[in-house]
């Protein structure tokens, strides 16, 4: 009787450590999915060039260091 119930406690402690190691790399690989999908949107677009609205010399104005047009 002993060995039933050892069976069927390994079998559910086996199942939730499947289960853990599935939910683990699926969330692993979402991660790593989104990365590379923001790897592949950074370097695949190029923003245009956008005219600075700011003057130059105002203080407390952020203005781009060197324009790349």
């Amino acid at each position: 009787m002993s060995t039933t119930m050892e069976k069927t406690n390994l079998r559910k402690g086996l199942n939730w450590r499947v289960v853990s190691w599935l939910l683990a790399g699926m969330t692993a690989l979402t991660v790593i999915g989104a990365n590379v999908h923001l790897v592949h949107v950074a370097t695949g677009s190029q923003p245009e060039c956008v005219n600075h609205l700011k003057a130059e010399g105002r203080d407390g104005t952020y203005r781009a260091a060197a324009s790349s047009c």
